[in-house]
């Protein structure tokens, strides 16, 4: 079997952002609900049968102690705010399941969730689908890989060593040296990519650099490597057959009437 993990935070951005485009600015109240709802669709329309979905219930995290910079949901746009938790509401209508996140990030649900699924002998492949750049340290050969959905690209082991110079497994040192702007932590001052890339094939992790590489910077660039590393041990299932598809609940058809799309439901009803 594979096991579809989605990044339910950033398909409701990316619905959200691409619907604006078309709607000359004119949001709908679940327009990104009723798109991401539509490519998980598809997913499953195409073959998909064991799909789990992460989501940020708030963006605030243990992180934010960490790091008072650290990300937060100001600047959010209401009208996209306001389709977070409608969005959980209706993929567990759907009978997707959904980890919806509180002290702890999507990222790390996805994390965990690669984790737990590829430790089952039966799960052929695990796909998680994002793009962002945390997740590349989850990889695993050609069994745990990441799809970029806007970028229409598969992201092996080989794959990000291409992309980043580095093994997966040292995506979170890479990260903590060169900053996330996402995120919200600024790296090491004069260390780039390719600077980063050459140290860590040098030297492993940054625990082992020589004291030298980093002086003073040090004990920052292991804070900012804890914020990049992502939790394997969220408690999400147990068996990865919790996560086949098996069809829309009875409450779906209300969902899809709120949400304004029958053809949500008519396409459930053709599966």
């Amino acid at each position: 079997m594979i096991v579809h993990l989605i990044d339910g935070t950033y398909e409701l951005f990316r619905q959200f952002y691409g619907r604006r485009h078309f709607s000359k600015g004119k949001d709908e109240p679940f327009g990104a609900v009723s798109g991401v709802l539509h490519s998980i669709l598809e997913m499953i329309e195409t073959g998909a049968t064991h799909v789990g979905v992460a989501t940020d219930h708030v963006i605030e995290s243990f992180r934010n102690d960490l790091w008072p910079d650290y990300k937060t949901g100001e600047g959010i746009e209401p009208a996209l705010l306001a389709q977070f938790q409608p969005l959980e509401e209706a993929l567990t209508a759907m009978g997707v399941v959904v980890w919806p996140m509180i002290e702890l990030e999507a990222d790390d649900a996805l994390a965990s969730a690669a984790q737990i699924a590829s430790g089952d002998q039966r799960v052929e492949k695990v796909c998680i689908w994002t793009p962002d750049k945390d997740l590349a340290q989850c990889v695993r050969g050609d069994r745990v890989v990441q799809v970029d959905r806007k970028g229409k690209t598969i992201r092996d082991a080989a794959g990000v060593r291409e992309k980043f110079g580095v093994e997966p497994k040292l995506i979170p040192d890479f990260l903590a040296l060169v900053g996330d702007t996402a995120d919200g932590y600024p790296g090491i001052a004069g260390i780039g990519a390719v600077t980063a890339a050459r140290l860590l094939n040098q030297y492993g992790a940054i625990e082992t650099f020589p004291p030298t590489v980093l002086g003073e910077q040090r004990d920052r660039a292991l804070l900012f490597k804890t914020l990049a590393t992502l939790r394997i041990d969220a408690p999400l299932f147990h068996d990865v057959d919790e996560l086949r598809w098996r069809g829309p609940t009875g409450t779906f058809a209300e969902w899809t009437e709120r949400v304004g799309d029958a053809r949500l439901l008519e396409r459930c009803r053709k599966m």
